[in-house]
């Protein structure tokens, strides 16, 4: 039990990672939603404009079009205001930004506006899980207006041309929604059962089956979190639902599970197909409303404050340093070093190296590409949109490989407003990204995150208050169903934020030893409590008939 009080271990030597590194993953099952819907947002403002001999405005309607990044994983009733949100956070930025290139001159204070801005959009991405590009896309949009010839009277029309856009790109990533209603839940539900299906071939036993069940409760978490953000239930709904539960139960107990008929479910959501209908105990098909265990807004606010003064500090030191070096672009410092940082220092650092590889091989092709950009401005702005592509198809293997695309379409934007000298461009944005990584990764490591085993500790405690609970639900004759499928519900829920937690603390420095005994065997404990839940629900066979409750098959 979590409450045994084991001693904490002493902290594992930390030692900033390189292998690994720089390999490629899985390509994101999803790729192609961003990777053509960004092409869909900027190709018809950027062509207009160039019909129009206005390229020169194209960083505004870029503003716009790229808040089609955004949203693809949600349900489309969820998306449909996430991308108002992000839409009107890109104005809002870009609108700051604007004014203040329009009411000063100087460098230090653009510089200074810059770094808030960027602290700001990285708080707000993290605390409403906006998810990916998160706040990166936001700060390059802001960051590069900062230092944009700009006046008040100008200002009105630049932010009407972003707006213009954002609305489009937001018509862009609504539309699927018109042939596949559900899709994003569909796929939420497949990456459970294929999770569920991963452990259940481990019988939950041998090397890594531990990692395989915390990524295996966390694809169910967030299927569940994709489900109860979809509106009303429908008849989809609920026989998606039904095969979440089905990943929970091969979750519970391993061995028994099916991992052939999990993965056959995954692959029969794929398309338009009905949904498989996995039948549960009649009990348990009654109470399937979920349970709604996400921390509030200002519940998350606290743990981000380490990484808003990382950003903040290190940003406005790395556009310094740019200036210092009497670099005229300390935008782009400003951005590497806004793009650094990540849940703890480990990670940072892997980002670092993977930003300024992935940058320096990207001037490479664009040293390449930019003869041929030159020959005309159609070329340039059909260079820009294979580049947008080619980022979205590479960065969910790794954040070098996408990195290798940003540049090169970073560099060719600046051309719209009028030729750049290669040369002078190249140098600039390599120095920038160095001092950006550089300074960026000192800021991150002077301060520190001493509150990430307090957090270790309140996860612990949760963890433990929910297992509690449901043992004292099991111990009742007649406990009812909705209590203890909602006790099931938030151990799962809090068993999940432990572990992250826990991974997320373990890859900080100048703290104390983590109480990594405690994490284990609360980890433990809960599943044997999930699993003793999930049989007395009828859920799971009967240890001693080995039989399933009636209609608990499909």
């Amino acid at each position: 039990m979590s409450s045994a009080n084991p001693a904490p271990v002493s902290p594992p030597a930390r030692r900033l990672p390189l292998a690994g590194v720089l390999r490629a993953g899985r390509p994101s099952e999803i790729w192609f939603k961003p990777a053509l819907s960004v092409v869909a947002a900027i190709a018809p403002p950027n062509l207009t404009l160039l019909a129009l001999g206005r390229l020169d405005l194209a960083m505004y309607t870029m503003a716009g079009s790229l808040c089609a990044l955004y949203a693809h994983n949600r349900p489309y009733a969820a998306r449909a205001g996430a991308l108002v949100w992000v839409v009107l956070g890109m104005l809002g930025g870009l609108a700051v930004a604007l004014v203040a290139a329009s009411l000063t001159g100087s460098a230090v204070v653009l510089v200074t506006v810059g770094a808030l801005l960027a602290a700001a959009q990285k708080v707000l991405c993290d605390v409403t899980r906006v998810g990916p590009p998160g706040n990166v896309v936001l700060t390059f949009v802001s960051s590069a207006s900062l230092f944009a010839p700009q006046t008040l009277a100008q200002v009105p029309g630049h932010l009407a041309l972003a707006a213009a856009t954002g609305a489009w790109a937001w018509l862009v990533c609504m539309a699927p929604a018109l042939v596949r209603p559900h899709g994003p839940e569909r796929r939420a539900t497949a990456s459970a059962l294929k999770a569920a299906a991963a452990y259940a071939d481990t019988g939950g036993t041998g090397g890594g089956h531990a990692r395989a069940r915390a990524a295996g409760y966390a694809a169910v978490q967030a299927a569940w979190q994709s489900l109860l953000s979809t509106g009303a239930p429908s008849r989809t709904r609920r026989a998606l639902e039904r095969l979440v539960v089905r990943a929970e139960v091969a979750l519970a107990a391993p061995a028994g599970a099916d991992a052939g008929r999990l993965r056959t479910w995954a692959r029969e959501l794929r398309g338009t197909r009905p949904v498989p209908q996995a039948g549960l105990p009649r009990a348990a098909a009654d109470e399937l409303a979920g349970v709604d265990a996400a921390r509030s807004l200002w519940a998350r606010l606290g743990p981000l404050t380490p990484l808003a003064v990382r950003t903040a500090l290190g940003c406005a030191l790395a556009g310094y340093a740019s200036l210092a070096l009497g670099i005229g672009r300390p935008c782009w410092a400003l951005v590497t070093a806004a793009s650094l940082y990540q849940a703890n220092i480990a990670l940072t650092w892997s980002r670092a190296v993977q930003r300024v590889v992935g940058n320096v091989v990207g001037v490479l092709v664009f040293a390449a590409v930019v003869p041929l950009a030159h020959l005309h401005q159609a070329v340039l702005v059909l260079c820009c949109l294979v580049f947008s592509f080619g980022a979205e198809v590479l960065i969910s293997r790794n954040y070098w490989l996408g990195s290798v695309c940003v540049t090169p379409m970073a560099l060719l934007i600046t051309e719209f407003a009028g030729f750049q000298e290669p040369g002078e461009l190249m140098t600039e944005r390599v120095v920038d990204t160095a001092v950006g990584a550089l300074v960026g990764f000192l800021a991150a490591v002077a301060v520190t995150n001493r509150r990430a085993g307090d957090r270790v500790e309140r996860a612990l405690t949760a963890a433990d208050r929910a297992r509690v609970r449901a043992a004292r639900l099991l111990a009742e004759p007649d406990p009812g169903t909705a209590a203890l499928e909602s006790a099931r519900r938030g151990l799962a829920v809090a068993l999940v934020d432990l572990r992250a937690t826990a991974d997320a603390a373990a890859g900080e420095w100048w703290q104390r030893a983590l109480p990594q005994e405690r994490v284990l065997l609360a980890e433990q404990s809960g599943h044997r409590t999930l699993a003793a839940t999930a049989r007395r629900q009828g859920l799971l066979p009967d240890r001693g008939t080995g039989t399933e409750t009636e209609d608990a098959r499909p």
